[in-house]
């Protein structure tokens, strides 16, 4: 086995193993909370209190999340490797675009397992600083949509939604399972950018915002599992 087809046998594998990984997580997801019941319409006293309360689960659950993120951006990684053959350029630089994102992503996810608990305890304990963790947590809060935290989130999908753009048209190959991951990943990008403009624009309340923009990203895992099926088509043979 040549090198050039080892590095690509190795590389597919790896995106297809990313694929699962990223499904796991995603089921795992469902049983560790992500912030205080209620979320968006949460008391900030209710929030401090639930968080200092269940400190280990929202730290889990985010741990979860980064280990999501990582394997959702490797997966597009392999992802921009199996298009480098038809467009080396996009390719280099959907790579560059996810790299990018995971930068953004992995920012909030940190705070959350860092600073948010600490900040939470800190105000429950009445400790030294707790007058700067109040409004800090209030700005890191994971739910509102325009909190500091959860613009580094929509920066994340955002960026994601430039690499879909730029690796979408390559993508589209000779299999069903390539162009069905080809077609959900540009409806993915495109969608996205339309969703922005209309935000930029205020045709979507801040109350909307989550259900718009999540609602959009469902496409980019719809891709990622088909994905799953390109990068084990893709794999060379190890004969």
């Amino acid at each position: 086995m040549s090198t050039t087809l080892s590095l690509d046998h190795q590389i597919n594998r790896f995106g297809f193993w990313s694929v699962i990984v990223v499904v796991a997580t995603g089921v795992v997801a469902m049983f560790f909370p992500l912030d205080a019941p209620g979320g968006f319409a949460a008391e900030h006293t209710e929030r401090v209190a639930w968080l200092s309360a269940n400190r280990g689960a929202f730290i889990a659950g985010w741990l979860n999340q980064i280990a999501m993120m990582f394997s959702l951006s490797a997966a597009l990684a392999c992802g921009a490797w199996v298009v480098a053959g038809r467009n080396p350029l996009r390719a280099v630089l959907a790579a560059l675009f996810v790299a990018m994102a995971t930068m953004a992503f992995i920012i909030p996810k940190f705070i959350a397992v860092w600073t948010i608990p600490l900040l939470a305890d800190t105000i429950t304990a009445g400790a030294v600083g707790a007058d700067l963790a109040d409004p800090l947590l209030r700005v890191l809060n994971v739910s509102i949509p325009f909190s500091l935290y959860t613009s580094f989130d929509y920066l994340g999908f955002w960026l994601y939604s430039v690499f879909a753009l730029l690796a979408a048209g390559p993508l589209y190959g000779d299999t069903k399972s390539a162009k069905i991951a080809a077609v959900s990943l540009g409806l993915f990008g495109v969608i996205y950018q339309i969703l922005m403009v209309a935000l930029f624009l205020g045709a979507i309340a801040p109350a909307d915002i989550e259900a718009y923009f999540i609602g959009a990203s469902m496409l980019l895992l719809f891709h990622l599992v088909v994905m799953g099926f390109v990068f084990k088509r893709t794999m060379p043979s190890s004969s």
